[in-house]
């Protein structure tokens, strides 16, 4: 299947899901303004052509009211809204759509560099489809030369633009997580092995802020105090799926966490700078206090 024709049934989805309801004529109204359709409408037959290939795709029902006029929609629509991996998916589909559709306006278009771990993803997701092993040459952020290794890969995930692969190191029998653009090769071995029953990578990531998991961390509760300006920004963008408004002020808001306080997440707090003060557990409040007063000793520095 061409990549043309995934796009086509990617807009049509996204059509139907923001419009909740809509006939044949309005969606080629629509279709009509896109780059995609060359200026041709869709034909009933072909629209039909569509709608099958996306449920056999993307598992989404498209249904049409005919007491309501003929107008189409999505009847399982939780599968966007629930499924984490469909709604990223796309997503990702959508945007790349409409940048494709505004080719022309590509010097107005900025974009983040992305490291290099997306070229082994495909060779991941093989091993990981046929359980077989993982050969790769790995050279971590800290190490002063490459290491190859076998590795059963059990799940990947993604955080801040890095991919990251949760695997059972081979030789020391301990699962490990591994950022891909650190992986110099990889390839699939002919040894097979047994993904576990008992892992399970949403629980094994719970509570962790992003990639660091440390056993040592436990999950706690974290209650912090947010300006009101920056409290709007954490309500639009949750700092952990957990997050809690507990108060709610003009001057500030309080909001808790259920968190393993790791590295990473501390230097998320950072990052919101006097806008954000931690309240509770008092050793972490007494640890972001201790950063803060080394960068203070830092600066003041003549």
């Amino acid at each position: 299947m061409s990549k043309n024709q995934i796009n086509k049934y990617v807009w049509l989805v996204e059509t139907l899901y923001h419009a909740k309801k809509i006939t044949l004529k309005e969606i080629n109204r629509r279709w009509t303004e896109t780059e995609l359709s060359e200026g041709e409408e869709i034909p009933r037959r072909t629209f039909h052509t569509w709608k099958n290939a996306v449920e056999d795709m993307f598992g989404l029902v498209i249904m049409c009211d005919k007491s309501d006029g003929d107008r189409y929609y999505i009847e399982n629509r939780e599968v966007l809204e629930d499924d984490g991996l469909q709604r990223w998916l796309l997503s990702t589909m959508s945007v790349n759509n409409t940048l494709l559709e505004n080719k022309s306006l590509s010097d107005r278009i900025l974009l983040e560099s992305i490291p290099s771990g997306q070229d082994f993803l495909a060779t991941v997701m093989e091993a990981m489809k046929k359980n077989r092993l993982l050969e790769i040459t790995y050279k971590g952020f800290w190490s002063e030369s490459e290491h190859t290794f076998p590795v059963a890969p059990y799940c990947v995930k993604l955080f801040r633009q890095r991919w990251y692969m949760v695997g059972n190191s081979i030789y020391e029998d301990k699962i490990r997580i591994y950022s891909l653009d650190r992986v110099l090769e990889a390839r699939l071995s002919e040894e097979t092995f047994k993904y576990p029953k008992k892992f399970n990578p949403e629980n094994y990531f719970k509570g962790c802020f992003g990639i660091i998991r440390d056993e040592d961390c436990p999950i706690e509760t974290v209650k912090l105090k947010v300006s009101a300006d920056q409290a709007n920004y954490l309500r639009s963008l949750p700092l952990h799926p957990s997050q809690k408004e507990l108060v709610h002020t003009g001057e500030y808001s309080i909001f808790s966490v259920e968190v393993r306080p790791t590295f990473d997440f501390q230097q998320e707090l950072l990052w919101n700078g006097d806008a954000l003060e931690v309240l509770e557990p008092l050793w972490l409040r007494k640890e972001m206090a201790g950063m803060v007063k080394r960068m203070w000793n830092n600066y003041s520095k003549k």
